[in-house]
């Protein structure tokens, strides 16, 4: 087995491996393997201590937060409440100063009581309840051993658990699945008791020993936990189900939130009563000694058994399942399904190397949860321009408010005056327009990545730095808002002060550098240099003059729609591209503006609807040098730059304006939601080429190439293969097949 040693996280403690009830269903008594006969009925003070020792160690060595800790059975609580104060006390002392200790108890209930809860009170141990539901689900398999049924019990221990000052011990309801009982009954007892969570558990089963299926329909799991789904949603979701919220995680890129789904590394371990290490306990459904290990606490560090390669197998994520899996587009969010639900006896390979016994309903379930998945849970962004537009403001505010945080004072009375500048442009409509327009240009985010990166460097200039950059950004939006009377300190830099998307201004001083105190003032500014003297007034006309030179803007040509465009030679912090940075003349920028405007005439002609996207985002060009005519670049800055060759040819700039709005696009949407996850882990083949390549760049390079097709018909070849391609592959999310519906109605 390849890949890091993945340390335990969760250990499940059995505290007593007998029961007070009989259920039919149970793995630890009623499947293969019988080992619990010849274990100690209670776990002994020797097998606490070294476990607590064990696995403050095993946290110690791995430099672990938190562990969390089971307390198991049979069941537990039959070991008393003096045996459980001991396991507490040994596990609370041996993680002092380690790491957090988050205990729990799974239990029956039967035998709960305030003299267990006030034991749990002092601990901090919650309490998960099991209940298949209402009292004719219950009985069908949770009865005592004479057939009594368990229920009013349960219900009683839940009830303790509701009260106020238990309350906060109450972990949620564990009900484990039989598609015989009525789902809407079930779910509605289960959620009248308002726990915090419910966990449904699909029933151990194996290939051998598959699970039943009274009318023999391949998903009638998935169909049972479908009317869930309805159910729930028809109440308005009262509470969090575990299942559910997998799925829907794994759906939109986040992670499983359960070992039975998805392809995170196992990180459990099972102690038994005798101090024997196990693998899961569910693998005791499989066959007699399939969760066995060989190790135990008093002879074996925790670290031998995560090498274990049975454990090992379990951590594998997608190169642990088996190849039919590896090919399946809901493989992501199933995981495979449990791995003791896989196996299948077989002289030969490894028994677990299927799919789950459960595969259908696994793929049915994914499905329909993600068909039931409302519109508004997938981010706007994805097909609202304008959203992803306030979606990326919001991106730079809170790296400006980040920044902020990150100071933490070190910035002094310069700092406070700027923050207070900022309040100030808040407070008025033109001020706040003013200050968006400015946090909207693209390298105003590089400003304040780069102040960040140096704070967290320990550069010596960081604090000064982030200081000057956020001065110039709030002179600049000072300055367009014309707020008459309005100041602005600015800080000097070798006799320069560049105000992001607005222009570059030269001062005189005794050395280069200071503070230049800027004012709004009748369609225009006023300057104030460091040295004393005379203002001097700089005019809003777009044209340059001595000292001073504005952002070269460029309107629209014609009729048009949009606002136009810049080309933007003058920011420091424009030279964030693959390639460097060029400076243009006059004349060289007025020549590439104007094949600018040619070319977004050519694309609004040939391709109208595309010419109309390239309106929607206000471009900041920046020429490059060195760089392929028709290859624009998308650098480590906000939304709307583009670097770009000096080319003065339209036709060439009109592709490079299509692959450029569309490599903007789709970098902004990935920076705001998940339109895939688990990239690399598949290769795709490209239908316009031989090469492998993964997800990503096979989406990128669709979605631009459905916008060159639309301009040139030669770049259709291929794109249909590769949105069918892109349909069928795991690595999808929900709002990416949003994304993915899109482009198919635009192709």
């Amino acid at each position: 087995m390849t890949g890091p040693l993945v340390p335990f996280r969760e250990v499940v403690l059995k505290v007593h491996s007998r029961c007070d009830l009989a259920c039919d269903h149970c793995y630890v008594y009623e499947h293969a393997d019988q080992s619990w006969r010849t274990r100690p009925k209670t776990i002994s003070d020797e097998v606490i201590f070294r476990t607590a020792q064990r696995l403050a160690e095993h946290a110690k060595t791995h430099a672990l937060p938190s562990v969390s800790v089971i307390l198991h059975g049979g069941e537990p609580l039959l070991a008393g409440p003096a045996r459980l104060r001991r396991v507490c006390e040994e596990l609370t002392a041996a993680f002092d100063g380690v790491a957090a200790l988050d205990l729990r108890i799974h239990t029956n209930g039967l035998q709960l009581s305030p003299r267990y809860l006030d034991l749990f009170c002092e601990y901090d141990v919650k309490v998960g309840i099991s209940l298949d539901g209402d009292r004719t689900a219950n009985d069908r398999h949770r009865r005592f051993a004479d057939g009594r049924s368990s229920h009013p019990l349960v219900l009683r221990a839940v009830e303790l658990l509701r009260q106020e000052r238990y309350r906060h011990l109450y972990l949620g309801l564990l009900c484990t699945v039989d598609i015989r009982n009525d789902p809407h009954a079930v779910l509605d007892a289960l959620t009248e008791l308002e726990p915090p969570l419910i966990d449904f558990l699909l029933p151990h089963a194996t290939w051998d020993d598959p699970p039943l299926r009274p009318d023999g329909s391949p998903t009638a799991y998935a169909d049972w936990l479908l009317a869930v789904h309805d159910r729930w949603q028809e109440q308005g979701c009262p509470v969090p189900v575990r299942i559910f919220s997998s799925v829907a995680s794994t759906l939109n890129g986040g992670p499983s939130l359960t070992e039975s789904l998805g392809l995170a590394p196992t990180d459990l371990v099972v102690v038994e009563t005798d101090g024997r290490l196990e693998q899961v306990d569910s693998l005791k459904s499989a066959y007699e000694g399939a969760a066995a290990t060989g190790f135990d606490v008093f002879s074996h560090p925790f670290d031998e058994v995560a090498a274990h390669p049975g454990v090992r197998a379990r951590q594998l994520g997608l190169a642990g399942v088996s190849e039919t899996c590896r090919s399946c587009p809901v493989v992501r969010s199933c995981g495979g399904g449990l791995y003791t639900h896989r196996y299948a006896s077989t002289e030969e390979g490894d028994g677990f190397d299927n799919p789950s016994v459960y595969c259908q309903d696994l793929a049915a379930l994914v499905r329909g949860i993600e068909a039931r998945t409302p519109v508004y849970a997938v981010a706007p962004a994805v097909t609202d321009p304008g959203e992803l537009l306030a979606a990326q403001e919001d991106l730079t505010r809170t790296l400006l408010a980040r920044l902020h945080a990150d100071l933490d004072g070190r910035g002094g009375a310069p700092w406070a005056a700027a923050w207070e500048l900022a309040g100030v442009l808040e407070g008025s409509p033109e001020g706040a327009g003013a200050l968006d327009s400015v946090l909207a240009h693209p390298y105003a985010r590089t400003r304040l990545l780069d102040a960040l990166d140096a704070l967290h460097e320990e550069r010596p200039d960081a604090v000064d730095g982030a200081v000057d950059g956020v001065r110039a950004l709030l002179a600049a939006a000072v300055v367009r808002a014309g707020l008459d009377g309005l100041r602005a300190p600015v800080s000097l830099r070798d006799g320069e002060v560049v105000l992001p998307s607005v222009g570059r201004l030269t001062v005189a001083g005794p050395d280069g550098n200071g503070t230049v105190l800027l004012r709004a003032a009748g369609g225009g500014f006023l300057v104030a240099p460091p040295a004393g003297g005379p203002e001097r007034r700089i005019r809003h006309t777009g044209t340059a003059e001595p000292g001073w030179l504005p952002v070269r803007a460029f309107a629209a040509p014609g009729d048009l729609p949009g606002g136009g465009f810049v080309i933007d030679d003058l920011d420091p912090y424009r030279d964030c591209f693959a390639a460097p940075a060029a400076t243009l003349d006059a004349a060289s920028a007025e020549r590439l503006g104007a094949a600018l405007a040619a070319a977004r005439a050519l694309v609004e002609e040939r391709a109208p609807a595309f010419g109309a996207a390239c309106a929607d985002l206000p471009f900041v060009f920046t020429p490059l040098t060195g760089t392929e005519p028709g290859e624009p670049q998308v650098g480590r800055h906000g939304y709307g730059a583009l670097g770009i060759g000096a080319d003065e040819r339209a036709d060439t700039l009109a592709l490079a304006l299509l692959r450029g709005v569309r490599r903007a696009r789709i970098r902004a949407l990935t920076d705001v939601t998940d339109l895939y996850a688990a990239d690399g882990s598949w290769d795709h083949r490209m239908p316009w080429g031989e090469e492998l390549v993964p997800f990503s760049r096979l989406l990128s390079e669709t979605y631009e190439r459905i916008a060159l097709a639309a301009f040139d018909a030669r770049y259709r070849d291929g794109v249909a293969q590769a949105l069918d391609a892109l349909e069928g592959a795991a690595e999808l999310t929900i709002g990416g097949k949003h994304l993915l519906a899109l482009m198919r109605k635009e192709f």
